[in-house]
């Protein structure tokens, strides 16, 4: 009973493509016909400019007098004409874009570059500290002082030390600096702020 069951499906499936043909058609795809060699491809004549709105009709004989009459006003009287069309069609005035605060850099124009006159004198709030010399003496004290407000080793610092005038401290606050070079004077060295 089973194998007859399975073996239906098998003869309706077989019944079917008897009736309606193989199942790969190849309807969808036309039929290749090869170009003829010989013929040469069609040539379109394009239009010298693109105008995406179709030709135009030539403009009034009203509106090329106006446009005459235009033409031979005095350019004083010309220069009118703009704002006055503006001012009677409604049309916003274009505000020029203020370009303060704004680095054109490369660019110039009136912002390029930086400011001369309004600019203000910036006060310097991050300064360096430099040791200019010391006293031979007094030498493995500065290397200590050195160390104690560096992060350096002893090595390092005692490199840092010997090859005088060196900066030992950068970015530092005037404070800070102030502090540095009076640590650094007191065990007999001389540093200056930079």
């Amino acid at each position: 009973m089973k194998l007859i069951a399975r073996l239906r499906p098998i003869q309706t499936c077989t019944a079917l493509r008897e009736i309606i043909g193989p199942l790969q058609s190849r309807s969808f795809q036309p039929d290749f016909v090869p170009r003829d060699p010989n013929v040469k491809p069609i040539r379109y004549k394009y239009p010298a400019a693109y105008d995406p709105y179709g030709p135009r009709p030539p403009p009034s004989d009203k509106i090329v007098q106006l446009a005459e009459r235009i033409a031979s006003l005095a350019p004083e009287e010309r220069r009118q004409i703009g704002p006055l069309l503006r001012e009677i069609l409604r049309h916003p005035t274009l505000k020029p874009i203020s370009v303060e605060g704004m680095d054109l850099g490369a660019m110039g124009g009136a912002g390029g570059g930086p400011a001369k006159a309004e600019e203000k004198k910036v006060e310097k709030t991050a300064f360096d500290v430099k040791l200019e010399k010391f006293d031979a003496a007094a030498k493995i004290k500065v290397i200590k002082e050195v160390r104690s407000f560096t992060s350096l080793g002893l090595k390092e610092a005692k490199d840092l030390v010997e090859k005088v005038p060196a900066i030992l401290k950068q970015g530092v606050t005037k404070e800070e600096a102030n502090e540095i070079i009076e640590k650094i004077k007191a065990v007999g060295g001389v540093a200056v702020m930079e």
